[in-house]
């Protein structure tokens, strides 16, 4: 009966610490992810020129984080919402931490949001 008591212990301390080596790891991960998608995105958008496709922008951006599509004075108009800055430690991304590039007719038409302000 001792020895089950002590393996049930021994199994017990081994298991809790599995757990939390992992989920400390995973933290860290998620933390360093997030930073470098960020910066990276800042530096893209940084060289950018105006009149890119957007079919351009995706391939060097990836998957944005928010998209927008409508038209307006007969022009199909496209914003790609890319996360640029960290604003609220929540672990959501959120519109205000992205930076908004504007196609008109599948060309990048302006960024930022003084070019979306004047949609």
């Amino acid at each position: 009966m001792l020895a089950k008591v002590f393996v049930a212990a021994a199994l017990a301390v081994t298991l809790s610490g599995c757990v939390i080596a992992v989920g400390g790891k995973h933290e860290l991960n998620d933390d360093s992810s997030w930073k470098k998608t960020q910066q990276y995105n800042q530096e893209q958008i940084n060289r950018l020129a105006l009149n890119t496709s957007a079919e351009d922008v995706r391939t060097l951006l990836g998957t944005p984080d928010f998209t927008e599509s409508f038209n307006k004075d007969g022009e199909t108009v496209q914003v790609l919402f890319y996360r640029t800055h960290h604003v609220k430690s929540d672990g959501k991304t959120t519109k205000d931490e992205c930076t908004p590039l504007i196609f008109k007719q599948n060309k990048l038409s302006g960024w930022g949001d003084k070019a979306y302000q004047y949609l």
